[in-house]
């Protein structure tokens, strides 16, 4: 007689996986925002548009990872800041289209369910939901025996937003616009498979004191990817809000292109603001060489507002009023291609 088998047994505690629910319950609650039709735990999620505020909508839909910062957050067991990488990975990205972000989605996959484990990082997506006005509506918790090794996850967001039809960005960007550089709070969540090269040649322990700043080295890497999105919605109330880029894979170089018009290009100097202690350490131990740099890091810079002249002012007191002092770096040229002066 074959032995008897049960889903445990191989593997899969689905009694884990309901307490996590139960567990980030009042999380998720506090997300809650109008539009939210229904809770946790049915086999979808209910959004209402209309309810939401939206008399035309279009929607905007983003999807998004940490990428290998999580490396880092497994290593060292502090993982309570990736659940805001990820929502700022995805947020950051529909605000940059011009739409408010309405609701998220994560998916977190793991060899073995760690309740504990698991709710420390959705508890950190869900207060950055909060912080976003998005409501995390629903989710998926994986756990695949042998997929894993024994502490690593795997992380995925989905985020969804909306704008009122043809109020969208880019829009109407010209030569002249002013670029306003919005500060990075680090790395943020690109260009890690380098940083951790570059850590490996050090020998440098995670724990150990910090080359370019308090606290350990991890500590400090582990910085949570900056939230822009109640900055940038109050900036787009001005008016004189023509284009966004948040400054991801690709660096300054490859992202301030993608909302620039045919025809035009940008001026950038490198003397309007100062390279941050973790990119100069990233470069002088790395031999990173200056295009390399620009090309992997957003050197400080986590998002270009790209601004009417005549509305700088206006667009610049938003920015302050949510708590961002935004950097003026540079200007719209009929040029094409993105032109740096001065010194990185």
């Amino acid at each position: 007689m074959a032995a008897k088998m049960t889903y445990a047994e191989a593997g899969v505690d689905i009694d884990a996986g309901n307490a996590l629910v139960d567990r980030i319950k009042p999380a998720a609650a506090r997300t809650w925002r109008s539009g939210v039709s229904d809770g946790l735990g049915g086999f979808g999620a209910l959004f209402d548009l209309r309810d939401a505020g939206f008399a035309d909508p279009i929607l905007v839909a983003a999807t998004d990872g940490v990428g290998t910062k999580l490396r880092i957050a497994i290593d060292t067991g502090d993982v309570s800041g990736v659940g805001q990488d990820l929502v700022a990975m995805c947020v950051n990205d529909l605000i940059c289209q011009g739409a408010e972000p309405l609701f998220f989605l994560d998916y977190f996959a793991t060899g073995k369910l760690s309740v504990d484990h698991a709710a420390s990082v959705v508890e950190g997506i869900a207060a950055a939901c909060e912080a976003s006005g998005c409501a995390l509506i629903g989710g998926e918790t994986a756990e695949m025996p042998g997929m894993y090794p024994p502490g690593d996850f795997d992380l995925a967001g989905f985020a969804v937003g909306a704008m009122e039809r043809g109020g969208g960005l880019p829009s109407g960007i010209r030569d002249g616009d002013l670029l306003l550089g919005l500060p990075s709070s680090g790395v943020h969540s690109n260009g890690y498979s380098l940083v951790r090269r570059i850590v490996e040649t050090t020998n440098l322990g995670w724990d150990a004191p910090c080359p370019f700043g308090d606290g350990s080295l991890a500590a400090n890497l582990l910085e949570p990817t900056r939230l822009y999105v109640r900055p940038a919605l109050a900036a787009l109330r001005t008016g004189g809000l023509r284009g966004l880029a948040h400054i991801t894979g690709g660096g300054l170089t490859e992202n301030l292109p993608r909302v620039l018009p045919d025809g035009l290009g940008a001026e950038i100097s490198f003397d309007t603001w100062t390279l941050p202690g973790v990119f100069n350490w990233l470069r002088q131990t790395g031999g990173v060489e200056e295009h390399e740099m620009l090309k992997t890091f957003n050197c400080g810079i986590g998002m270009i507002a790209i601004v009417e002249p005549a509305r700088v002012s206006h667009v610049t007191e938003a920015f302050e009023d949510e708590g961002i002092t935004p950097i003026q770096i540079g200007q719209v040229t009929s040029r094409d291609g993105i032109h740096y002066t001065g010194s990185l």
